[in-house]
């Protein structure tokens, strides 16, 4: 007798939650029955009181107000959220990236409408007959470089050798001396002379060599943040894994389940969480870092001597100057063609070439440099600025969203360490934070990742990251690159621009600064969280109540 009273006695006093579990029995699920009727779902089903929890497979088995068919249906809602956010998250950096696309096109496509627009008033000022006889030569050149800019599959120097081709053609033809007849053939041979006589002095080489760089720079740097844009798209929209989707709800709804519907999650939990279920897309890291450093160098380049911005709008008096050069040298010119090409057929009757002859580019009128003003250096320099620190901000995306969404709405701050939701109970979290990417996920205590098996579509992501990072190296280089066509409005269906109210966003801002440095604790053995607090156990009470019976039959 004495021995069973003592043993009663232990039982009772090593277990003080006894008490309260046989309490706790008919603790009302009102505020779950609220919350879960909130969420859009049918009470049916949905227990009045708490009820034994052996029938769970995510959350803790103690006494809860969910039912099988309830934790199911919330881990499928913690999915469904994780998801969207992680989407929303990825529009507000495809916002930010569209928004640096309109403006830096904006201002790209200004700079080549304001130079065509130059070229026409000044040509009409000094060579009004030669440019209205001639003006599809000048307008085809800059309807190329539009669409060279914009990814068509133009050869820029194919195009600009042309240009200076059918430009001598019809200034020999204005200019040669009337007596001649001049057939298509022989103003074809005229033409294949430009590189050989060089009629317009170093005027083609040196404009090729500097509009060519400022163009290839332009156009990759604008590829760049659409690829980077379609890279957000895809991977924002990679689906959680089974694995994921249990440790979701764990962290986001068995607190509910528990009775702690008001307790966050603990920080460093729901980190482990997050860095496992994004592990993968953390693996986008080195190479978007990679991306956005030559972004920055090719936005840095804008501004060296010479400029964007003085390159194109240069382009018209270099052709002016072109021009005068071939003006002032015809006859050595024309002897050389005729060399070259033979002597024309004399014709029969003078045309109007004397005429034409007449009216000459006046040399001490004309200014052959280009001066760019205050205003257009300044604006460069704050398009290069407002482009670049927009891109420092994203530069370390990746690996700060698991922090993001681990924002003090979400986990606990570090003032309720003791006080927060470890994934078992009301208690700290002690085990130690994971580090960045796949690999480091071998050790996640929340999250059963097989790290040999990365995620192909992201992969694939990656590649096409490393593909554009080598481009815009080359365009820094100033070597042409071979872009698919992208005519088409870029913020078209399946690019990664996105317009309108697709960008809209209320949430957060995830573009986050550098997180704070993280607390580290040890890691127990067995991988499980051990909490402080306590919880109820039926298979205890059913031994007090069967040591209780025999010492009354005693």
């Amino acid at each position: 007798m004495d021995f069973l009273q003592a043993l009663l006695f232990l039982c009772l006093s090593a277990i003080p939650l006894s008490a309260d579990n046989a309490s706790s029995k008919a603790r009302s699920c009102s505020d779950v029955r609220q919350f879960y009727s909130g969420k859009g779902f049918t009470l049916n089903g949905v227990p009045q009181t708490e009820i034994s929890g052996e029938h769970l497979r995510i959350c803790p088995q103690g006494y809860t107000c969910c039912t099988s068919a309830m934790e199911e249906t919330l881990s499928n809602l913690s999915r469904r959220e994780f998801e969207g956010l992680v989407r929303e998250a990825g529009r507000s950096l495809q916002a930010s990236l569209n928004a640096q696309y309109r403006s830096f096109d904006t201002y790209f496509t200004d700079l080549l409408n304001s130079s065509e627009r130059s070229l026409q008033e000044s040509f009409l000022a000094k060579l009004s007959s030669l440019y209205s006889k001639n003006a599809p030569v000048f307008q085809d050149l800059y309807t190329d470089l539009r669409r060279y800019y914009r990814g068509s599959a133009v050869n820029l120097e194919e195009t600009l050798n042309d240009f200076w081709a059918r430009l001598l053609e019809r200034l020999f033809k204005a200019s040669a001396l009337p007596q001649y007849t001049l057939t298509d053939d022989y103003l074809e041979c005229v033409a294949k002379q430009t590189e050989t006589l060089r009629p317009f002095g170093d005027v083609p080489r040196d404009l090729k060599s500097k509009v060519t760089r400022a163009l290839v720079a332009a156009r990759s740097f604008v590829q760049g943040l659409t690829v980077s844009g379609e890279v957000v798209r895809k991977v924002s929209q990679v689906p959680l894994s089974p694995e994921c989707t249990r440790a979701m709800m764990k962290l986001v709804y068995c607190p509910h389940c528990r009775g702690l519907a008001s307790v966050k999650p603990c920080a460093n939990y729901c980190r482990n969480v997050m860095k496992g279920c994004l592990a993968n897309q953390a693996d986008l890291d080195t190479e978007w870092q990679n991306l956005i450093d030559t972004m920055l160098q090719v936005a840095s380049s804008f501004s060296s001597d010479p400029s964007v911005d003085v390159v194109i709008y240069s382009i018209p008096l270099r052709i002016l100057g072109a021009i005068l050069y071939m003006q002032e040298n015809t006859e050595v010119f024309t002897s050389k063609v005729f060399q070259a090409c033979g002597t024309p057929r004399v014709a029969g009757t003078q045309s109007s070439g004397s005429e034409e002859r007449k009216k000459r580019v006046n040399p001490a009128g004309t200014t052959m440099e280009y001066k760019p003003s205050p205003t257009a250096g300044a604006q460069l320099e704050m398009q290069i600025s407002d482009v670049s620190s927009k891109l420092r901000e994203m530069q370390q995306y990746w690996v700060q969203l698991p922090a993001a969404l681990c924002s003090s709405k979400v986990a606990a701050g570090a003032a309720s360490d003791d006080k927060c939701w470890n994934g078992m109970t009301k208690a700290r979290y002690l085990l130690e934070v994971m580090g960045d990417g796949l690999a480091s996920q071998i050790n996640n205590p929340e999250v059963d990742i097989d790290i040999t098996k990365p995620d192909m579509t992201i992969r694939q992501q990656i590649m096409q990251l490393k593909i554009m990072t080598n481009r815009l190296r080359n365009a820094l280089n100033g070597n042409d690159v071979d872009f698919q066509d992208a005519s088409d409005d870029v913020s078209g269906s399946g690019s990664g621009m996105c317009t309108g109210e697709s960008c809209a966003h209320n949430g957060p801002r995830v573009i986050v600064p550098k997180a704070d440095s993280t607390r580290y604790y040890n890691h127990p053995e067995n991988k499980k969280v051990k909490g402080t607090g306590t919880q109820t156990h039926p298979s205890i009470l059913l031994l007090l109540l069967s040591l209780a019976t025999l010492l009354r039959r005693r």
